[in-house]
Order: structure tokens, then C-alpha cells, then sequence
């Protein structure tokens, strides 16, 4: 009898992560040995009121914030011993980051704000224009592409922000109640989008939302209790 295929890596995978504050008198403990494994093409809803540590949740998880104890892996692959200089390089291949707030660059072009990434990565100019401009179509803006952020409402904002934190082709996509600036007519379209870009690219991508309808969109959900992740 020949031996089960192994199952694929995970995209992320949080093993008894650790991550508290200090306080005056003892420390606020956030996630409290905490396990979670995210696959390849899975797309999960972190779903958890506020102060329960949905954000150093992805902090850790996107190598912003280093945990206290535990491990992350990224893609199979150990992050504690990475110095500062390695926990950039990861991040700028294998995460995108999409925030409450857009955080585009108020200068320059949503095409040129898709653009950057990838040129810091050192992608050749014409191929980055040429990815940035395929992405923004997909995203429904291919007419927006010359227009500054301060140009574009809200929502085309956002669906900048997506498509700069794909730019890359990241393993990894975290996103940080992307919708929550934005109204419901408006939050379920970029949320639609996001989610379909996903699954069109075929990343793994954690996103932290207060909706729960949104939420169901997704292939899981998880919250956060007592410093661990578990079912919804």
C-alpha cells in the first residue's frame, strides 16, 4: 500500500504564540499560547470585538510585532532568528497588508502606487506598470489610473490599497478591517472585490472584520478567546 500524500505547507502557521503588554502591575497577556495554521488558497475571517487582540493578532502574524514566545512560519519557514533586515525581506515577498485607512501616497498615481512595491522589489519599470495596470482593471478602476488618491472616493481608494498589497504576488494576505472606513452599500463591494482578487490569485489571506455577514463570505471563521484562536 503506498503512503498518503503529505499535506502542502501552510501559508502562515502560528505555533503557541505568545504576545502581552506590560503594565503597571502585571502583564496584559493578548494571545496566550496561541495555534493557528492558514493554507494555501484559504481565505479566514478573524471575527472578535475590539481590545481582544484581533490586530497583534496580524502584527505577529505579518512580522510588525515580534511575539514573546512561540514561533511563526511563513510559508514553511521559521521567522525567530531572523534579524530585522530578514523580517523586512519576507515581508515586502511573501505579506501584503491592507489597513482600516489606505495609507496611499498622496502624490502619486494609483497606477504609480501599485507600481512602487514592486519596483523597491526591483522589478523592471514597463513589467510593474504593466502588472499594476492589470490589477486596478480587475479592480475596476483601469480608468482611474492616472488619478491621485485625493481624486478618488473612498471605496477606489481602498481598492488601490488592494491591489498595492498584491503587487508582489504575496504567499500571504492580511487585512485589517478593510472595509471599516467605508459605508455598508460600499464596504460589500470592496469586500466582494478583495475576496474575489484573492481567490483569483490564489493566496491565503486572513482578514479581521466586525461583520459577521461579510465574514460568511469566507471559506472559515475564527475569533479570538481567552488569548487563543479558535472556531467562530
Amino acid at each position: 500500500m503506498s503512503e498518503a500524500a503529505p499535506r502542502e505547507t501552510p501559508a502562515l502557521f502560528l505555533s503557541q504564540v505568545e504576545r502581552h503588554y506590560p503594565q503597571t502591575d502585571t502583564p496584559l497577556e493578548i494571545l496566550r499560547k496561541a495555534d493557528f495554521a492558514l493554507w494555501p488558497g484559504e481565505l479566514v475571517a478573524l471575527v472578535a470585538p475590539s481590545g481582544t487582540g484581533k490586530s497583534t493578532l496580524l502584527h505577529v502574524a505579518g512580522l510588525l510585532e515580534k511575539p514573546d514566545g512561540g514561533e511563526v512560519f511563513i510559508g514553511g519557514l521559521p521567522t525567530a532568528k531572523l534579524d530585522d533586515k530578514g523580517r523586512t525581506r519576507l515581508r515586502r515577498t511573501e505579506i501584503g497588508f491592507v489597513y482600516q485607512a489606505h495609507h496611499l501616497l498622496p502624490e502619486f498615481t494609483a497606477l504609480e502606487n501599485v507600481v512602487l512595491p514592486q519596483r523597491i522589489r526591483g522589478l523592471a519599470k514597463g513589467l510593474a506598470e504593466e502588472r499594476a495596470a492589470e490589477l486596478l482593471t480587475f479592480l475596476g478602476l483601469g480608468e482611474r489610473l492616472d488619478h491621485l488618491p485625493g481624486e478618488l472616493s473612498g471605496g477606489e481608494q481602498q481598492r488601490v490599497a488592494i491591489g498595492r498589497a498584491v503587487a508582489n504576488t504575496p504567499r500571504l494576505l492580511l487585512a485589517d478591517e478593510p472595509t471599516g472606513n467605508l459605508d455598508p452599500h460600499t464596504s460589500l463591494h470592496v469586500f466582494s472585490t478583495l475576496v474575489a482578487l484573492a481567490r483569483a490569485s490564489g493566496l491565503a489571506a486572513l482578514i479581521a472584520t466586525h461583520n459577521v455577514d461579510l465574514a460568511r463570505r469566507m471559506d472559515r471563521q475564527v475569533t479570538i478567546r481567552d488569548g487563543l484562536v479558535v472556531p467562530l
